[in-house]
């Protein structure tokens, strides 16, 4: 299984950023894919998750109606669409899948591989 994420970078308050992460090694007909941050000194907090069998999503309180998280089946590459960033989403941000997963929700103990992070950094 691997998974590359992409997209991350320096953007000033406000702005806008789209994260992606390309998913292979896997059957592609059923998973689910979560998106996690971590800032220096905390925890690993899920922000976003989707379910390429149905399209079930989850976002955490802190990122709805900002964070849009969406699939193309085809690529296998989920995307996480990030508008009116604040500095607080400053993090490094990683993409976990379990494969054959129905839905999965903000539990990172339930994704079985990551990716290696991408850095989001939000100026103020």
């Amino acid at each position: 299984v691997h998974l590359v994420e992409s997209g991350g970078g320096l953007v000033q308050f406000g702005g806008s950023l789209r994260l992606s992460c390309a998913a292979s090694g896997f059957p592609s007909d059923s998973y689910a894919i979560g998106w996690f941050r971590q800032a220096p000194g905390r925890e690993r907090e899920g922000v976003s998750s989707i379910s390429i069998k149905d399209d079930d999503t989850y976002y955490a309180d802190s990122v709805k109606g900002r964070f849009t998280i969406s699939s193309d089946r085809v690529e296998n590459t989920v995307y996480l669409q990030m508008n009116d960033l604040k500095p607080e989403d400053t993090a490094i941000y990683y993409c976990a899948v379990e494969p054959e997963a129905i839905y999965l929700g903000p539990d990172s103990r339930e994704y079985s591989y990551w990716g290696k992070g991408t850095q989001v950094t939000v100026s103020s």
